[in-house]
């Protein structure tokens, strides 16, 4: 008993509309990784704003210690009508230095100084930073030009520093003071640098977590896949467990599921074999009741004709004689047609022309019309073919009234040969339809029952299949038709 064919199942992959664990994993990635990104930026953005206050404040601080210069300069320049000192003058230099000290309260700014133009420092007190001087100048040169206190940030050997200059109006042209404040590092820098290291390392190993997770489950999908893939028809395989606490779930039902198949599969066997055998135990009755009632009945004709022929003269003994004969030669063709159905040889398919092979097999039965293409060639088993066509061909002979021709026509369509056997008959019984090609089964009161059964038993030796066609193709009587595989396999 054949088993039912077994649904295809949809690949487990990324051929499927549901979204996949991969695009899942990936999406939350994505996500884990927008807002590490918002919050680094945010730490950033807030340690800007943290430099730039610092910033600012240094400015004001060494803005404040400019204002305060430049107010004891007014001081000491009020009244003084001229002249100017000369560049390096040193009485205006010590004048200038204890101007500084007076004017800066204790506790100075990192570096304060007066800048003439053309001459560069006059006086400083604090440190003297490398790299101090070249931004004094341009601070010096912007508070000149613009006639107003500049403000900037400049980088020094010991680090940054916020620097102001002011303009000194008074005899003296170009005399600029100017004071620098430390710029401190803003606070949190160091809270900073951890907090950004600890989302790097965070996506890290969020990253690493994701790809080793995707890889593993792929890895345990495509074996799986592969699995049930690879199982025979009706059975599923036994999974191996993989770790994984979903998956693992999943894999239990399906071993469950494949030992109730295996059970269900192995009764179902049985129950088939059960049903083949009574199907042959059955065939074998019908059979043996189709020979049994073949054989008695010449059996009963032969001993009538033999009690007859006791009885009688010679001329009755002659005829009976001959009856018997004759039932002899139905019984031994009887015979000759079991034989045929139960010896089944293997084809031996060779290149034949399609026209005069038909042609050859409708040489042997009167009134037979042959329609086939010419030069065509085609491969077939002669012998097991002709035998099967005479069993057509006579069969449509007996039920055709005299004088009307039987239609034998071939051709090929695509794979397949197609020979139809047509007869002008009364076409076949509805009620014999689904029987006919069962041995024993006949529309005629002196048939066996055995040809059409020989037919399709040769037909199908050879791969091939016989069928009754539609009464609606043939309104006139019946058309077997005869299909081979073309070409032949």
């Amino acid at each position: 008993m054949p088993h039912p064919p077994v649904a295809a199942r949809p690949r487990l992959g990324h051929h499927c509309r549901v979204r996949s664990l991969r695009s899942r994993l990936a999406l939350l990635w994505t996500l884990s990784f927008a807002a590490s990104l918002a919050v680094g930026v945010l730490l950033v953005s807030l340690y800007r704003q943290s430099a730039a206050a610092q910033a600012g404040r240094a400015e004001a601080m060494a803005a404040r210690a400019c204002d305060l210069v430049a107010e004891r300069w007014n001081f000491y320049a009020a009244g003084w009508a001229g002249p100017a000192p000369p560049a390096g003058d040193a009485p205006f230099r010590r004048d200038m230095q204890g101007l500084l000290a007076i004017a800066l309260p204790p506790g100075p700014p990192l570096a304060a100084g007066i800048w003439r133009e053309g001459e560069g420092v006059v006086a400083a007190i604090g440190a003297r930073l490398a790299g101090l001087e070249t931004a004094v100048a341009g601070a010096a040169a912007e508070a000149l030009g613009e006639d107003r206190t500049a403000t900037a940030s400049a980088g020094t050997a010991l680090g940054p520093v916020g620097l102001a200059a002011c303009p000194l109006a008074g005899p003296v042209a170009g005399l600029v003071g100017y004071a620098a404040a430390p710029l401190p590092g803003p606070p949190g820098s160091t809270v900073l640098q951890a907090g950004l290291a600890v989302l790097l390392a965070l996506m890290l190993a969020m990253t690493t977590l994701l790809t080793w997770l995707q890889l593993a489950w792929a890895r345990h999908v495509r074996g799986i896949e592969t699995a049930l893939t690879g199982h025979e028809a009706g059975q599923l395989p036994r999974l191996a467990a993989t770790g994984e606490r979903e998956l693992d779930r999943i894999i239990a039902a399906l071993n469950t599921a494949g030992a109730r198949l295996a059970e269900a599969h192995q009764r179902s066997e049985a129950l088939a074999a059960r049903v083949a055998l009574s199907e042959r135990l059955a065939a074998l009755g019908r059979v043996a009741a189709g020979v049994a009632h073949e054989i008695r009945n010449p059996i009963a004709a032969m001993r009538l004709r033999a009690e007859n022929a006791l009885a009688g003269d010679d001329a009755r003994r002659r005829a009976a004689l001959e009856a018997i004969l004759a039932q002899i030669a139905r019984l031994d063709r009887l015979i000759g047609e079991l034989l045929a159905m139960t010896q089944r040889r293997e084809p031996q398919p060779e290149p034949v022309d399609l026209a005069g092979f038909l042609h050859a097999c409708a040489a042997d039965h009167a009134g037979v019309t042959v329609q086939a293409p010419a030069a065509t060639r085609v491969v077939l088993d002669p012998a097991l073919t002709r035998r099967a066509l005479d069993s057509l061909l006579a069969n449509a002979r007996q039920f055709s009234p005299a004088g009307a021709a039987v239609l034998l026509r071939g051709g090929t369509d695509g794979q397949t040969l197609r020979i139809a056997v047509q007869d002008s008959g009364p076409g076949v019984a509805p009620a014999l339809r689904d029987t006919l090609f069962e041995p024993f089964v006949t529309g005629r009161a002196d048939g066996t029952g055995l040809g059409l059964a020989i037919a399709r038993e040769l037909t199908e030796a050879q791969g091939g299949r016989l069928v009754l066609a539609d009464p609606g193709d043939n309104a006139g009587g019946a058309t077997f038709l005869l299909e081979l595989p073309w070409p032949a396999s």
